[in-house]
């Protein structure tokens, strides 16, 4: 992938970016340019994306995205941290432990694991002004709600000294177990708020995944209304899919960024859908402007 020249278009303002993008799904390259409306930003949302998402080496997302008008790159390991800073993006939550979605806290055989990658990872993540770290429940494997919520809280306790003696956030992630991440257990809202609550640490949230939770709970905008105080961080995607976010999928995104807004949220809102467009980038710009209330 290369990226031609920024071309300004001195009579309109108006920034064109030249883009040879590699779609996701089919490989095909397509060489295509896309108009830059950063300067058309409300300035209210604070706009991320995950990495994960997009085929392309990082640098070029970032410069991209610095370009779109967008604040961060996340899911990122920190080896990365410092490409995005060179573009002024931060990584709004970063990767957790490399033990995978299924392995997590709800299993006591991970914890003496699960305590050693996080005891490194909240230091780093503080001194380069990383807030948040990822984290997940793992799979039931058999187990009870009851017996996983037990069980996280233990695992979770001495990473939460730390990360509250660092001022950082670990945040679960809500996905959802009927179509993605099957047999995963935090996979309600209501469970993951009896584990913040069970947990007590300002320093421990949720990330309300849209995308999951509409497939498992629908009613979006009233669970997030009633649960706000719970909550850190929101990622989008399109249902069903996880594609774009736009009139291709039954979620209205004005709407629902709205209500995040309204309950006095001031983070991230992160585009977390796999693009099917031709040209993923500007699958990402619409995203942006869709959620950009």
């Amino acid at each position: 992938m290369k990226r031609r020249k920024i071309i300004s278009d001195g009579l309109k303002g108006i920034t064109i970016l030249g883009v040879a993008s590699c779609s996701s799904s089919k490989g095909i390259v397509v060489d295509k340019q896309f108009t830059s409306d950063k300067d058309k930003l409300k300035g209210k949302v604070q706009h991320s994306v995950c990495k994960w998402c997009y085929n392309m080496p990082l640098e070029e997302l970032a410069e991209a995205a610095q370009e779109i008008g967008m604040q961060s790159i996340e899911l990122l390991d920190p080896a990365d941290w410092g490409v995005v800073k060179k573009y002024g993006l931060t990584c709004a939550i970063s990767n957790g432990a490399n033990l995978g979605i299924p392995n997590g806290f709800n299993n006591p055989k991970n914890h003496e694991e699960l305590l050693r990658q996080y005891a490194a990872l909240i230091p780093q993540a503080a001194d380069q002004g990383i807030k948040q770290i990822i984290c997940f429940s793992g799979n039931k494997d058999g187990m009870s709600y009851e017996e996983g919520l037990e069980n996280c809280a233990k695992g979770l306790e001495p990473v939460m000294k730390l990360a509250e003696q660092h001022g950082v956030m670990i945040v679960m992630e809500l996905l959802n177990s009927k179509v993605d991440h099957q047999d995963y257990m935090c996979d309600h809202t209501a469970w993951g708020t009896q584990l913040v609550e069970k947990m007590g640490s300002t320093q421990f949230k949720l990330l309300y995944d849209i995308y999951h939770m509409q497939i498992m709970e629908g009613d979006v905008i009233r669970t997030i209304k009633d649960n706000q105080q719970y909550i850190s961080h929101y990622h989008t995607g399109g249902v069903p899919g996880r594609n774009e976010i736009n009139d291709s999928q039954e979620l209205y995104y004005p709407a629902i960024v709205k209500a995040i807004y309204d309950t006095g949220y001031d983070g991230y809102i992160s585009q977390e859908f796999i693009p099917k467009g031709p040209v993923p980038i500007e699958s990402l710009q619409e995203g942006v402007m869709i959620c950009d209330i």
